[in-house]
């Protein structure tokens, strides 16, 4: 026996103790979680499997974010940061710690979640996940000619951008028609752009300058006087004797409009923009974002935007055919990278597509990439629904994905809805029973036979199906869409039918929302309800959104004799102490800023002299801490009572009045714009995947919401993987067959029974075959 030998043997016979148990060292083998009352959770305990895969379900709000983001993963990345230094800690979000007694076994978790990438302009898909930065390198050693280094050809930096459009790929162009009316003069209010009133300092610089005649029509200005005020260069002018500067309108807009995120603007100035500003591609790069020199270097006759923008499955090929051992490592690296987005379902994408216009799903497997062919191992993955956005297709590769990452001996834990991932769990913990308050306890906890065996919501609705309908409703008209052409899609001719319920489907990439949103929201009478967030401050909540809070203030005033802003914690009623917010942020100095409840209100963001007056025997605060269908149970006004019945109906029940709206999720927020826009009739609604976020029983309820829709004569267009929601259509329109340059086509327009049919046939589609399975056809 070796020494070596001798050594394992030593190892192998040392790893029990004297009684033959193992050493503590192999002990930790659950995540120990006890009395967690994060949110809603009602100080439950469990242990978590380590080196599994980990399902998460109940209905929304019964607590299984709470548990697994906010608990366990919130805790993980408290704990990491706090291993650094005062000084980078400075740089870091201020992680408060989760209500939980104690939390035992963490290992260092990674999340994955639906978070929208940043809308900046600049970040792409290949900037985002580092693709780029090695295409980058490779052409500063194989391009010909030789340019520079790899910065030289990028983009974000003076070397290699556009000089024209500074590396964002388009221009764009005033519509100065938008700008002011020909018909008055600046003394009588001809700028039309918000925040330039006739009085204001914004128009005084021009009314005031010696430069322009203020009483003076605009359609008879000279053209030296149109110049001055449109483009003259900036100049120094006194206004009542205080130095100021002029400059022309359209130089100032774009200083202070356009060189913004459009995301990022208020409503009022974002319809401004949209309708005042064109974008087009830079006529000097054509949309490639780099300067000359840059793109007139390749690789066997392709410069690097080509490459960039090469659908990334055609990318993929060219790689393969590289073959220098100059450069093996990088390519060899690079060719992970990019196989990595085949294998994820995203090869339909380009690495030059802005990031911000990614789904929240393919956002969601954007991120992956880093984690498929990471090295690292005994982390915990925590994903948040991963099949969003997915095809019945796509959530086959996705399942493998997710073994992978178990397989390499990591935790995985999935918050999921979909039959498809709970079956593939080692263990599965569902939450609930209802939601909100009636939430945040474990229902059950064991395997997949375990789960369909109990009496639990998910166990009973785990093999629930929809049935295809028995008889469709006939369309009143249709919407025709003729020669569409954005993105993927082949020119598209297809009628939309009007009066009934359409679902849109096809795999991930064929062109559905390109159809839809690029077409239907030009027509009349369109209501898109999709799951961008909503606009608004810290003080925002359903309340306030849905214009619940005017009703109930003005409740309160009648019942107590008082003025209505009292009730209002942006108002006369705010706490003086942290300004009606409930929370107060203290500096600390090198420190990040924390935030503490406010001692003198105690987070109820009212005065005490406010929340002495009462309504039904409840405050304003107590209002606001009831949940939609606590406030049904206690509100008389008819008027609230419509709103609270609407949100009730969109299957927001559990949702709180005085929530923040930024803590909703995307399905949430989409349900919560339907609800507002429920009142309007011969309407035509877009819905975007409004499955997003459901327990399966929550989608016949949803089914049953849809039908009211229509059967008030409306007309529903749904962007769906769902097969429930396929089954229970009026008409399908599927687009495919595949994704990217393999999609962008109609392959199938009928009746759900139709499709169903044709998938025995040689004219099966993916979606016709997943859709006859389930339905047992």
């Amino acid at each position: 026996m070796t020494a070596t030998d001798q050594t394992v043997s030593d190892r192998s016979t040392d790893d029990r103790t004297d009684d033959g148990a193992r050493r503590i060292a192999d002990a930790h083998d659950v995540i120990e979680v006890r009395g967690a009352h994060e949110n809603n959770l009602q100080g439950i305990s469990l242990d978590i499997p380590k080196r599994r895969l980990s399902v998460f379900t109940g209905v929304s709000g019964s607590g299984k974010s709470s548990l697994v983001f906010g608990t366990i993963a919130a805790e993980s990345q408290r704990l990491i940061n706090e291993t650094y230094s005062t000084f980078i800690q400075s740089f870091m979000t201020t992680q408060p710690r989760p209500e939980v007694d104690s939390l035992r076994n963490v290992s260092a978790a990674i999340i994955v979640d639906q978070e929208r990438m940043g809308a900046n302009s600049r970040s792409t898909v290949g900037t985002a996940t580092d693709a780029y930065a090695l295409l980058r390198i490779l052409f500063s050693r194989l391009g010909q000619p030789y340019v520079g280094p790899s910065f030289h050809f990028s983009f974000n930096v003076p070397a290699g951008m556009c000089p024209r459009c500074e590396g964002t790929g388009e221009v764009n162009d005033l519509d100065l028609d938008q700008l002011f009316d020909r018909d008055k003069s600046l003394a009588e209010g001809a700028l039309t752009i918000p925040g330039y009133t006739a009085d204001g300092w914004m128009v005084r610089i021009f009314t005031e300058s010696g430069f322009l005649d203020p009483d003076k029509k605009i359609r008879d200005y000279t053209e030296a006087e149109l110049h001055d005020l449109l483009y003259k260069e900036s100049t120094k002018v006194k206004v009542q004797s205080i130095n100021m500067t002029y400059e022309g309108l359209v130089p100032k807009l774009q200083k202070s409009l356009l060189s913004k995120d459009r995301d990022a603007m208020q409503p009022h100035i974002r319809a401004f923009v949209d309708r005042a500003v064109t974008f087009t591609a830079c006529p000097e790069c054509g949309g490639a974002r780099l300067n000359q020199e840059a793109l007139s270097s390749k690789i066997k006759g392709i410069n690097i935007a080509d490459a960039a923008q090469m659908q990334i499955s055609d990318l993929a090929s060219w790689l393969a055919d590289i073959d220098d051992p100059s450069v093996g490592p990088l390519i060899a690296n690079l060719r992970q990278n990019v196989d990595s987005f085949v294998e994820i379902g995203l090869g339909y994408l380009s690495l030059d597509r802005p990031s911000g216009t990614l789904s929240g799903g393919e956002a969601q497997r954007v991120k992956m990439i880093r984690h498929i062919g990471s090295a690292l191992t005994d982390v915990t993955y925590v994903f948040d629904e991963p099949t969003v956005g997915l095809h019945p297709h796509d959530i086959q590769r996705m399942n493998r994905l997710l073994l992978q990452l178990r397989d390499k001996g990591n935790t995985v834990l999935v918050v999921e809805h979909k039959p498809e991932v709970i079956e593939i769990a080692d263990h599965i913990v569902d939450l609930g029973p209802g939601a909100g308050s009636r939430g945040g306890q474990i229902c059950f906890e064991g395997d997949l036979e375990g789960l369909r065996a109990s009496d639990t919501l998910t166990g009973r609705h785990l093999d629930h199906r929809a049935k295809l309908r028995d008889e469709v409703r006939t369309a009143s008209t249709a919407l025709e869409i003729r020669g569409a052409t954005q993105h993927n899609l082949t020119g598209v001719d297809v009628d939309v039918p009007l009066g009934v319920l359409t679902v849109v489907t096809g795999v991930a990439g064929s062109g559905k929302s390109s159809l839809i949103h690029g077409n239907v929201p030009k027509h009349d009478h369109v209501v898109v309800v999709d799951q961008a967030p909503i606009r608004g401050s810290i003080r925002s909540n359903p309340a306030t959104y849905t214009g619940l809070l005017d009703t109930i203030r003005k409740a309160f005033a009648k019942e107590n004799g008082v003025k209505p802003a009292l009730f209002s914690a942006n108002s006369a009623g705010a706490c003086p102490n942290c300004k009606g917010i409930g929370l107060v942020f203290v500096e600390l100095g090198p420190m990040s800023t924390v935030s503490s409840t406010c001692e003198e209100c105690g987070g109820k963001r009212f005065t005490a002299e406010v929340l002495e007056y009462r309504l039904n025997g409840l405050n304003i605060a107590e209002v606001l801490a009831l949940s939609v269908d606590g406030a049904l149970e206690y509100l008389t006004d008819k008027t609230a009572r419509v709103i609270l019945q609407r949100l009730a109906d969109v299957g927001l029940g559990y949702l709180v009045l005085g929530q923040a709206l930024n803590t909703l999720s995307g399905g949430e927020r989409q349900r919560l714009k339907l609800a507002i826009s429920m009142a309007k009739k011969g309407t035509v609604y877009v819905l975007d995947e409004p499955t997003t976020g459901l327990h399966l029983a929550d989608v016949d309820r949803l089914l049953a919401l849809l039908d009211r829709l229509v059967d008030d004569g409306n007309s529903v267009i749904v962007i769906e993987h769902h097969q429930a929601v396929m089954a229970h259509a009026d008409w399908i329109i599927d687009l495919g067959p595949g994704a990217g340059r393999d999609g962008g086509r109609i392959v199938f327009e009928g009746t759900p029974r139709a499709l169903v049919e044709a998938a025995a046939t040689d004219e099966a589609t993916l979606t016709g075959t997943h859709l006859r399975e389930y339905v047992g056809a």
